[in-house]
């Protein structure tokens, strides 16, 4: 007798984002689209060591330094609100195989209105997966900017030129002295 055969599960099982990091001071919020393997895996925003996005932010910041080590998560994450800044994702859950944004499938939105921000005045969608829902985003009525995304993925930007955009943003919300 033959067993019948299940069905990739990773192919397709729904994936959960991660919680936001915001608190009531929060300026800037930054939306990814959804976390990568390496950022599921260790629940933590940005795992994957060849993404630049706290290397970003430290050299937005290069006085403060930002926590490091085996144990610098909550560290970092408590670093980012004193900036400002929140993160989360435009995506709550999807089917993905892979960290790529192009095999996001079945995606579910965040409900980012939802999460009340008394200070917000900007948001910065790291990325153009994330940079589709700036119509969704422009409805809370602060300005919406498209970040370049500090994914491994975007070669195409040096790190001098993302950083530059970042700044600029950070700076036009006066987040940076």
């Amino acid at each position: 007798m033959k067993l019948p055969v299940a069905p990739d599960a990773a192919a397709s099982a729904v994936l959960t984002g991660l919680q936001p990091i915001v608190s009531p001071k929060t300026v800037v919020l930054i939306l990814g689209s959804f976390p990568g393997v390496k950022s599921l895996e260790r629940q933590q925003y940005y795992a994957h060591p060849q993404n630049q996005f706290w290397k970003i932010l430290q050299a937005v910041w290069p006085d403060i330094p930002l926590p490091s080590g085996a144990d610098s998560y909550g560290p970092r994450c408590r670093w980012l609100l004193d900036r400002g800044l929140g993160v989360w994702d435009v995506y709550a859950s999807c089917e993905r195989e892979g960290s790529l944004d192009s095999a996001i499938r079945a995606p579910v939105v965040n409900d980012i209105a939802g999460l009340h921000l008394p200070k917000l005045a900007a948001i910065g969608h790291n990325g153009g997966e994330s940079f589709k829902h700036a119509r969704h985003t422009r409805t809370l009525g602060v300005p919406v900017y498209q970040l370049p995304s500090t994914s491994p993925a975007n070669a195409s930007w040096s790190f001098e030129r993302k950083l530059g955009a970042w700044r600029e943003v950070m700076a036009a919300h006066n987040l940076v002295v």
